[in-house]
């Protein structure tokens, strides 16, 4: 392949990628034990600016921004998750009854009276998408039962937005009339 480097050089890019300078990176890579200083200089200079070598650093640059790229797209789209998230996502109502028992004046049980209730079921994480769980900001159990706290919607909408420019900030400005003051200047009699 004629596009590939040699060991060498892959080295010296690599030092480079790195943060090393061109120097140092040279120095990484190639022997220079008999070179000056200005000697490394020009061939790390040289090097630097062989096709080959740039665009094998210009693609491990490009690789690592599409590995840890913050993109406007990714922003949004967990903003979105939070934003459109609801409190049905991660409980819901349910109707429970229970059945209390029936006695006559002896206290022996002659039937019974079933109770209907409507209580709150909390819907566990393993059924929750991801999307779902990312706008979670945490769970806990409480004395009252297990407490769902999520991300501020509001705050995820109002930053949505105002990057689609759905919402403008006003200022109000005071501005006071100053005076003016006339002088005549002149002729004669004034």
């Amino acid at each position: 392949m004629a596009d590939k480097l040699t060991i060498k050089q892959e080295k010296y890019v690599q030092g480079l990628f790195a943060g090393l300078s061109q120097r140092e990176a040279y120095k990484q890579a190639y022997p220079c034990k008999n070179m000056s200083d200005k000697t490394i200089d020009e061939k790390a200079c040289i090097l630097a600016k062989n096709g080959k070598v740039r665009a094998r650093l210009d693609d491990l640059t490009e690789e690592l921004k599409s590995r840890n790229m913050v993109t406007v797209e990714k922003v949004l789209a967990e903003l979105a998750k939070v934003g459109f998230s609801n409190g049905s996502d991660f409980a819901r109502v349910v109707e429970k009854e229970y059945a209390e028992e029936i006695k006559d004046e002896d206290g022996n049980v002659t039937g019974e009276k079933v109770h209907k209730y409507k209580t709150v079921d909390v819907i566990p994480t393993e059924q929750l998408d991801d999307d779902k769980l990312a706008a979670i900001a945490g769970i806990k159990a409480t004395e009252k039962g297990i407490e769902v706290k999520t991300n501020d919607k509001m705050k995820a909408l109002e930053l949505m937005g105002k990057y689609l420019g759905m919402f403008t900030d006003k200022n109000e400005i005071e501005v006071k009339a100053i005076p003016q003051i006339i002088i005549k200047r002149g002729g004669s009699g004034d």
